[in-house]
């Protein structure tokens, strides 16, 4: 799957853009550090009757061609909802972060995780920076969600990346090195959601760097198809 980025090494430089190759695309889930923060996003699945994982992190796959950059994206039925997450992908073997939403079909969870993560596409936002210009301040870094509820923009995630293991030591566990193989794309973990789990058709995402006073943002909206038998 083609992706383009608009990379800016800092606020007021000119970005630049980059075409990126992505062959293989993996959710990293449960990768908090903090092993109570986990059983928190556990419990909140565990509502949904979502069984709990085999162990932690888990690295799902998912087909790259179900990351796409538009705005509007399509659903069957109305029962999936956004998580924002840190998107790290190599590319003539340097490693650059961006953002993404691992879309997921809530009901589908239910019976397999998996799958549910399967059938949704996955929104990615068209900015990135190069993992270097974030690695000595990554656990600095914010992730944000609001959603579309009742009329109202709702903060719906927010937390530091310091709550959830860090990129290269996701990509040891997964790989056995400190390196993405180029083609490769990875989500890097959510934080919990504020309020509990829920579907709306408007979905925001921030990833928030305050050291160095720069935002990537991607915002979508569910087309929701019917769901027949």
């Amino acid at each position: 799957m083609k992706l383009s980025f608009s990379l800016s090494a800092a606020t007021g430089t000119q970005p630049s853009r980059i075409d990126v190759d992505i062959d293989n695309c993996i959710i990293a889930g449960w990768a908090g550090r903090d092993r109570e923060a986990i059983e928190h996003h556990i419990d909140e699945l565990a509502d949904l009757g979502v069984a709990r994982p085999s162990s932690v992190p888990l690295f799902y796959r998912v087909a790259a061609n179900q990351l796409c950059q538009q705005d509007r994206v399509q659903v069957v039925g109305d029962a999936s909802s956004g998580e924002a997450e840190a998107f790290l992908f190599a590319h003539q073997d340097r490693l650059f972060v961006s953002l993404a939403s691992d879309h997921t079909d809530r009901k589908l969870e239910a019976h397999s995780v998996a799958l549910s993560k399967q059938v949704c596409v996955k929104p990615v936002a068209r900015d990135a920076w190069t993992y270097d210009s974030v690695a000595d301040h990554w656990d600095a870094l914010v992730l944000r969600a609001w959603i579309e509820e009742n009329g109202n923009t709702v903060l719906y995630q927010e937390g530091d990346m310091a709550q959830l293991l860090a990129p290269l030591d996701l990509a040891r566990s997964h790989f056995d090195r400190e390196m993405l193989p180029d083609g490769y794309g990875m989500t890097c973990g959510t934080v919990a959601a504020l309020g509990g789990i829920r579907a709306a058709r408007g979905f925001i995402m921030e990833l928030h760097d305050p050291v160095m006073d720069r935002r990537i943002r991607h915002r979508y909206t569910l087309d929701i198809l019917p769901e027949v038998a």
